[in-house]
């Protein structure tokens, strides 16, 4: 894998052995979900497209869906996921302050790769002529760009700032809080770029704000304040959330 990305001292890939970890697990669920991913006879990914088309009615999906089958088919790949019992949740945060009277109890989910799939899924249905609805239904990706624009610019800021010195686990209160806080932030935001254009959620849904402004400034502003391009808080990521 990492002769195939040149993968080199001077063209790193964070978490290469993770990553192939995640391909080799991946290909291990495609062959238990065979009601997802197999036709005739064969187990791809790719599959989950005719999977999907099947989910229309009267033309259209729901954006959540295609998470849905996602968090349903690939959801036991995450080595870093949570589970629920028996069951994989995936990307899911435990913070103290959150208190439910149910399982849900301390769990913030965020589902960030899930949905960065789900979003990447949207255009191909839409191109093979299915209409995908309800898009604003998906959140904002809890990650380091979209999480760093708002820290970069002052939005948000530590009340101890010794911890920007520190290296943090991705599962960790302070960076759980970080990527709730990203989620929230990225929908006031929306809002006010609606505004700002004269424009409402089906015009300018969330996932164009994601693509076309907040990750792509999130990474402009953090090349201008950093050399390296780092986020502004340091992670100890595998590369499998952030």
């Amino acid at each position: 894998l990492g002769e195939v990305f040149q993968v080199s001292p001077v063209n790193p890939l964070l978490g290469l052995d993770s990553r192939t970890s995640l391909l080799n697990r991946l290909g291990s669920v495609l062959l238990k979900k065979p009601e997802i991913f197999c036709r005739d006879g064969t187990s791809r990914p790719g599959n989950l497209f005719d999977h999907l088309s099947k989910k229309q009615v009267r033309g259209t999906v729901e954006a959540r869906d295609i998470l849905i089958a996602l968090l349903l088919g690939i959801g036991h790949i995450w080595p870093d996921g949570e589970w629920l019992e028996d069951i994989p949740i995936g990307d899911v945060g435990h913070h103290s302050s959150l208190e439910r009277d149910d399982i849900t109890n301390k769990l913030i989910p965020f589902h960030k790769l899930s949905q960065w799939m789900s979003y990447s899924l949207i255009e191909p249905l839409q191109v093979a002529g299915i209409k995908i609805i309800d898009l604003d239904a998906l959140t904002g990706l809890a990650e380091y760009r979209n999480g760093g624009l708002f820290i970069d610019t002052g939005t948000i800021s530590l009340r101890d700032k010794t911890q920007m010195e520190k290296v943090h686990d991705p599962k960790s209160p302070l960076i759980v809080e970080w990527r709730a806080l990203t989620v929230t932030l990225l929908d006031q935001l929306a809002e006010q770029i609606r505004q700002h254009t004269n424009t409402n959620s089906e015009s300018m849904p969330l996932v164009s704000i994601l693509q076309g402004g907040t990750w792509a400034a999130g990474r402009r502003i953090a090349q201008r304040l950093r050399a390296d391009a780092s986020p502004p808080l340091r992670l100890k990521s595998r590369g499998t959330i952030f």
